[in-house]
């Protein structure tokens, strides 16, 4: 007989991997924007080796001594002291029992949008803190990455803010092609309702990409997990593709059958655990002490 949750407690990889690791890839905003993720097997440290000095070629004639050049390297840490994301769902065994075509769906949707809810807010708003209950910490958010650029007192925000960001990420040697735009709601709305002097909207939707829109090519995504604080939030302008995401690959999910027998009830419990880090600091650009109007 083959396992599901009517019959077995842990449930495999493959349905967890159906259940709560492709649908959270796809609605995480975060994880949804590009980052390398790195799938790990292990309950450890990641180290994610980079390179920190370029090498120095040299001009050389025929039959000459090539000079030697070494190369320095560092690491980003991930999965160092990070806590696991846990949560479980209630539900009745009536409910379990009369709904057994859409409880599936439902508890999948569930499951997934309360991992997707909590890793979101801290992928982008975390500050890494240490919990001193058990001496372990939270991911540190986009907006609180060190080695970051950053653009402060911004105000009402006009589209040249945005594009002396793209500015400092081409100074980095960094593709704005490639870049996503990090904002709220309230924020977005306020630069959509920008217009030129001839009325037409600033803000174009991408006629290439339903629902997508870009403020000098560079693509918006809209996101509440962006803290606001006496009206002020921040815009963060970054390529994903250089933000390293750690995966652990050990998430479990267990269905509970004893623990409520006294409610006739039964639980699903998820554990999982995700890190995140810039590989490289320079690809981010915080916009800081933005404003709706």
């Amino acid at each position: 007989m083959p396992n599901d949750t009517t019959n077995a407690q842990e449930l495999t990889r493959e349905q967890v991997q159906a259940i709560l690791v492709r649908p959270l890839e796809a609605r995480s905003v975060f994880l949804a924007s590009g980052p390398r993720i790195f799938d790990v097997t292990h309950s450890g440290r990641v180290r994610i080796p980079r390179l920190t000095g370029m090498t120095a070629p040299g001009w050389h004639g025929e039959g000459e001594q090539i000079t030697e050049a070494e190369a320095s390297f560092d690491d980003v840490i991930l999965l160092d002291g990070v806590a696991s994301l846990k949560v479980i769902t209630r539900y009745s065994n009536e409910l379990a029992r009369s709904s057994v075509v859409a409880l599936d769906s439902a508890l999948r949707d569930k499951l997934v949008t309360d991992v997707q809810a909590v890793l979101d807010t801290a992928f982008f708003a975390g500050d890494g803190a240490v919990n001193p209950a058990n001496g372990l910490r939270a991911p540190v958010g986009l907006i609180n990455y060190a080695g970051v650029q950053s653009l402060t007192g911004i105000g009402a925000i006009n589209p040249d803010d945005i594009l002396d960001a793209v500015g400092l990420l081409l100074a980095a040697n960094v593709d704005p092609a490639k870049a996503r735009i990090f904002m709220r709601s309230n924020v977005f709305i306020a630069v959509r309702k920008l217009k030129d002097g001839q009325g037409r909207y600033l803000l174009q939707p991408d006629p290439t990409a339903d629902g997508v829109y870009r403020i000098h090519g560079v693509q918006v995504v809209v996101t509440n997990r962006l803290p606001q604080v006496a009206g002020a939030s921040t815009v963060a302008v970054a390529d994903m593709s250089q933000v390293a995401v750690a995966r652990d690959m050990a998430p479990s999910v267990t269905v509970l059958r004893e623990r409520y027998a006294d409610t006739d009830e039964q639980g699903i419990r998820v554990v999982a655990r995700y890190d995140a880090a810039p590989l490289n600091p320079d690809a981010v650009v915080l916009l800081e002490g933005v404003t709706a109007a």
